[in-house]
């Protein structure tokens, strides 16, 4: 039975320290109605009326070589895929259900495409697999917190046997770990409920199953929500680690204010999962994008506190990027072709937070980026003149020297940084500047 080891729980999650950024995937037949991935249950739509989109699916655009070159360019380092949503709809070639999508139009095998398009590109294979499912007979109907049908009496759960899915579910999981190669990350969602009832750690057989994960999958990546969903933080923060521990803590549409740390103040490794507008799957309605500009300081703001972004675009019905997700992707690409230094295996700097923007560091390299300029030189708070050695511009590599004069004279705590004549910064974005410290 797999039990926790430090040594090499550090080890498999090294390349995921260092990468610092993903793409997560929403995608399945709620791409139709398009108003959102939680359509079946927000709407109590019965199961007969669901299977519609089930015989309409056939996305005729679908590349998954596209959105892994798109994920590439914006500098993105591993990819998440919804294999299956709370729907049950699976997008892989399951023997253990017809509800696929190898018995759609499309009749293809989308998770075996995705991952060979994600190695193509040089990625880490992530895919996400859902502990619920609204289709399965077994699975708990009236009276869950969830099921489309948990408002209906005539749904009740009599002659329902949820060890019987939970088979089910191990049986998928197995396939997924057996069928498609090296996984590098399984992002299981979510457990949920209190007392008895509650759907949580053991209610899923999780050290059994984890087990099985880690036997076939011995270097995979796994999040914490066997144990919990966003609302809470795993064993691995109380100290104590169970079998089914959380490998990262999966924050929800939130980057924590002060970063993560466990209740014995050690750093914890995480990952912010968030939207581009305000839903995972496609909306058609939804065009509350976030800026690319916000996006990229929400990038800097997770590294900045330990993290990892894992920023999620959701796919229309004929498997399409929407093309307001991919100018957000490329504006991304173009900030970080030119300063993704100050990002990949950075982390946090140990120095409170600038007026001007947040710090990154690697190693002797602080990343001061720099969200607005100030009046004069630029005070790099936290540093005193001897402790730097040099200061670049990090996207052209050129010198910005260290000011000297007596109105720097007054400030000896501090070192400034000499940013020339012009008060707008280069990039009006994030400007970065690398400060190389003195051995």
């Amino acid at each position: 039975m797999y039990q926790f080891d430090r040594a090499e729980y550090e080890k498999r999650m090294a390349w995921y320290t260092e990468a610092r950024f993903g793409m997560f995937i929403h995608w399945g037949l709620y791409a139709i109605p398009a108003r959102g991935e939680w359509v079946r249950s927000t709407e109590r739509i019965p199961k007969e009326e669901y299977m519609k989109y089930f015989e309409e699916f056939d996305p005729v655009d679908f590349d998954p070589k596209k959105w892994a070159k798109a994920a590439k360019e914006a500098g993105m380092k591993y990819m998440v895929l919804t294999a299956k949503h709370h729907d049950g709809f699976c997008l892989f070639d399951s023997q253990y259900t017809e509800f696929k999508s190898t018995n759609t139009r499309c009749g293809r095998d989308l998770v075996k495409e995705y991952v060979e398009a994600v190695r193509a590109e040089g990625l880490k294979v992530g895919l996400y697999f859902s502990l619920l499912d609204w289709y399965h007979e077994d699975y708990p109907h009236y009276g869950d917190a969830h099921h489309p049908m948990r408002d209906d009496p005539s749904f009740g759960n009599e002659g329902r046997e949820f060890d019987r899915y939970l088979t089910y579910l191990h049986n998928q999981v197995r396939e997924i770990c057996t069928n498609y190669g090296k996984i590098d990350i399984l992002w299981f969602d979510f457990s949920y409920g209190e007392g008895e009832n509650a759907l949580r750690g053991e209610a899923w057989r999780a050290s059994e199953l984890v087990d099985m994960v880690r036997t076939l999958q011995p270097g995979v990546i796994i999040d914490n929500r066997l144990e919990v969903s966003g609302e809470g933080f795993g064993s691995l923060w109380e100290g104590n680690p169970t079998p089914y521990h959380g490998d990262f803590v999966s924050p929800e549409q939130i980057i924590p204010p002060n970063g993560l740390l466990d209740q014995n103040g050690n750093d914890l490794i995480w990952e912010a999962c968030v939207t581009m507008n305000n839903n995972w799957g496609y909306c058609q309605n939804d065009r509350f994008f976030k800026p690319s500009s916000m996006l990229i300081k929400k990038l800097v703001e997770c590294v900045s506190k330990g993290g990892n972004l894992l920023l999620n675009v959701g796919p229309d019905a004929k498997g399409n990027i929407p093309p307001q997700s991919m100018a957000i992707l490329s504006d991304i690409g173009a900030w970080m072709s030119l300063n993704s230094e100050s990002i990949y295996g950075c982390g946090k700097a140990g120095m409170e937070k600038p007026d001007m923007g947040r710090i990154t560091r690697k190693g002797n390299k602080l990343y001061y980026h720099l969200f607005e300029n100030t009046v004069g030189c630029m005070p790099l708070s936290g540093l005193r003149r001897e402790e730097v050695k040099e200061i670049r511009w990090l996207a052209t590599g050129a010198e910005a020297p260290i000011a000297k004069g007596w109105i720097y004279d007054n400030y000896p705590d501090i070192v400034f940084a000499d940013l020339g004549p012009d008060p707008v910064l280069p990039d009006p974005v994030d400007t970065v500047l690398e400060v190389t410290l003195a051995e």
